[in-house]
Parts: C-alpha cells; sequence; structure tokens
C-alpha cells in the first residue's frame, strides 16, 4: 500500500461543556522489534499527546512493549489473538500492534486490520510507505484507537459516546463471592450496555455469515431441494405462526450453537480477575453470531419467497392442499422453507475451517 492510501487523522471534534468527566483507558502498544527504532523512544509521549488532542473526554495511559507476539509466516489471526492474550494478561483495556507482517484481506493488501470484540487493531508499518513513517504510524494508530470504541467524527455526540464508552470499559464490577454465573453475566450486560452495543455495532455481524460460502452454498441447496417437495406445501400450511416462529427460532439457534462451540469462538477466563472482559467478550460474540445467522435466515426467506413464485404452480399447489391460495399461504412455504434451509446451513457452517469461522467473527479491515 503505498501513501497516497493514508488517510490523515481527522480533526477532533470540540467537546461540549457538558461532557462526562474524564475515565482512564490502558493502551497496550505491541511494537515488533525491527520498527523500534523507525517510532523512536519518544513514541509513548507524542502518542499520549495525540490521544488526549484527538479524543479529549479521555485520560490515556500508555504501555509500550516491545513484542513480535508471532514469528512469520503467520496470519492476522494468530496476531489478534497473541495480543487478545497479552490484553488479558496485562490487564489493559485495549491493544494496538504495530507489525512488519503485511496484512491482508483475501489477497488484497491492507494497512489495518481490527477485532472490537478481542479490543485489537493491528497496524502494518510497511503499509505506510517509507516518507514520514514515525508520524503516520501515530496517526494511524490514534484512528485505530477510535475505531475499536467505536467513534464517529459525524457524529455531533462523538466525544459524549466515545467517554461513556471508555468509562464502562475501564470500571470493573464488584466482586460479589455468591454470585453464580448468571447473576455474574446479568450484571455485566446491565452495566456495560453502550460498551456491548458498540462492540457488536463495530464488528459488523450482518456481513458476518457472507464470510461462510460453505454454510451459504449447503443452505441455497437445501432451499432448493425442499421447496418442491409436495408434502413440505402441506406442511407449511397447515402449521401456524407460532409453530413456524419456533423452527425459525430453533434452526436459528442450531447454526449460531454450532458456529459459536465449533468454531471454538466461547472464550473460558484464566483468572478471576479476567471474568467480567472474558463474559463481555462472549456476549458480544454470541450477539454477533446471532444477528449475522438473522440476517442470513431473512435473505433465505426473500429467496426462498421468490423461488417459490417461480418454482411453484399456483393451480399444482391449490390441488395439492384442496383449497385455493393466496399470497400468505405462498409466505408460509418460504418460512418453513428457510427454517429448514438454515438447518442445511448448520450443516455446512460445520464443515468450515476453525479458522475460517473465527476470521469471520472477528476480522475486519478498516483502511
Amino acid at each position: 500500500m503505498t501513501d497516497e492510501r493514508f488517510l490523515p487523522a481527522a480533526e477532533p471534534a470540540q467537546p461540549r461543556p457538558d461532557a462526562e468527566p474524564d475515565s482512564e483507558l490502558v493502551i497496550g502498544l505491541l511494537v515488533s522489534p525491527p520498527l523500534t527504532p523507525v517510532l523512536g523512544p519518544d513514541v509513548t509521549t507524542s502518542l499520549r499527546d495525540t490521544l488526549m488532542r484527538q479524543y479529549p473526554g479521555v485520560r490515556w495511559q500508555l504501555t509500550v512493549a516491545e513484542d513480535r507476539l508471532v514469528d512469520p509466516p503467520t496470519d492476522t489471526l494468530d496476531l489478534l489473538e497473541a495480543a487478545r492474550n497479552r490484553v488479558l494478561e496485562e490487564g489493559w483495556d485495549l491493544a494496538v500492534v504495530l507489525t512488519e507482517i503485511p496484512l491482508k484481506e483475501g489477497r488484497r493488501p491492507v494497512l489495518t486490520q481490527l477485532s472490537p470484540l478481542h479490543g485489537v487493531g493491528l497496524v502494518a508499518v510497511p503499509a505506510l510507505g517509507a516518507r514520514h513513517v514515525r508520524q503516520k504510524a501515530q496517526d494511524t494508530t490514534v484512528q485505530v484507537v477510535g475505531q475499536l470504541l467505536g467513534y464517529d467524527s459525524e457524529d455531533l455526540d462523538a466525544q459524549q459516546n466515545l467517554a461513556r464508552t471508555a468509562r464502562q470499559l475501564s470500571t470493573d464490577l464488584e466482586e460479589r463471592p455468591d454470585d453464580n454465573v448468571v447473576q455474574f453475566t446479568a450484571r455485566v450486560l446491565s452495566g456495560n450496555v453502550r460498551l456491548l452495543l458498540g462492540m457488536i455495532r463495530a464488528n459488523r455481524p450482518w456481513a458476518f455469515v457472507a464470510r461462510l460460502s460453505r454454510a451459504l452454498v449447503v443452505a441455497a441447496a437445501t432451499g432448493v431441494l425442499t421447496l418442491v417437495a409436495s408434502d413440505l406445501w402441506l406442511l407449511a400450511l397447515a402449521y401456524g405462526p407460532l409453530r413456524l416462529g419456533l423452527l425459525a427460532v430453533m434452526a436459528i439457534g442450531a447454526v449460531s450453537a454450532t458456529l459459536i462451540l465449533g468454531g471454538g469462538l466461547w472464550e473460558r477466563p484464566r483468572q478471576r480477575a479476567q471474568r467480567e472482559q472474558v463474559t463481555l467478550f462472549n456476549l458480544a460474540t454470541a450477539a454477533t453470531v446471532a444477528i449475522g445467522v438473522l440476517v442470513f435466515y431473512l435473505a433465505l426467506f426473500i429467496l426462498s419467497l421468490l423461488g417459490a413464485f417461480l418454482l411453484v404452480d399456483e393451480e399444482v399447489l391449490a390441488g395439492v392442499v384442496g383449497h385455493p391460495v393466496d399470497a400468505l399461504d405462498y409466505a408460509k412455504l418460504s418460512w418453513l422453507t428457510a427454517s429448514l434451509a438454515t438447518v442445511g446451513g448448520a450443516l455446512g457452517a460445520g464443515l468450515e475451517d476453525e479458522d475460517v469461522v473465527r476470521a469471520a467473527a472477528y476480522t475486519r479491515s478498516s483502511t
């Protein structure tokens, strides 16, 4: 990637007079050893100053560590997961990795990769070009931090929203020894609603299943095969909305569980102090996958509806079910077809490589 593709940091929005009190966020900056001379000895001070100017509603604490994390050849997912381990071990809130390893989305080189759920961003320093590398690396790091926190420069309340997100991210729940898993999870959820929603939105769950080609192919094939079966017509028109809705929920749940468990997306805390962060991570992961599968289900329903009108003749359908049919009957047929096709998608998801599922759930390019 050349210099021309680098986008300088946007001018910070002016903080509102009624902005919330400062919150302190701890950021780990993981620098690959070959890049240490490039960034210079004053990287901590200059980065903190830039962050304070760009996002004045937060007190920033920066910790710089020289660590390659993984030895090349490697891929983006390995870097993200190694950085996530450091976040949990060190108790950081976020981490940004400056690496000399090229980052790619498919075959296309990219400057940065984000995992909002992990709280980790990657910056491929070689993609910044050969000139003004130090300043570009600092500006890109500041951008990545803002993106991890869901900062939107076009939002009039961007600074306030970022301050609220920072407060939730940096505030630890009070320990209650008598809490069971359900009680603790409920407290994490109620105390981090804004942060959780921001993590889910930043992860773009609507694009999740689109990266799982096998699941899509299997689901589409299942839909075509079931749509032309006359037994399915009888069942669909005999079922009421309650039963069809229950089948839809079961189908979406089956695919979501298959992806989460089969893809190794569920994280376990290694220390008691990590419980809140890990619980929040798992809630965001489950919501991301469920929303992605729901979008997948709706797409299958629309495709099934179009296929029903094209493939299922109205007179033939009426002759099989024994009464005149209308658009509502076609909708019920498509509803059941989408549920069965989604279950087929669960089989396809089970065929996906674990790394493919994790990459689809966690990573996205930002630049």
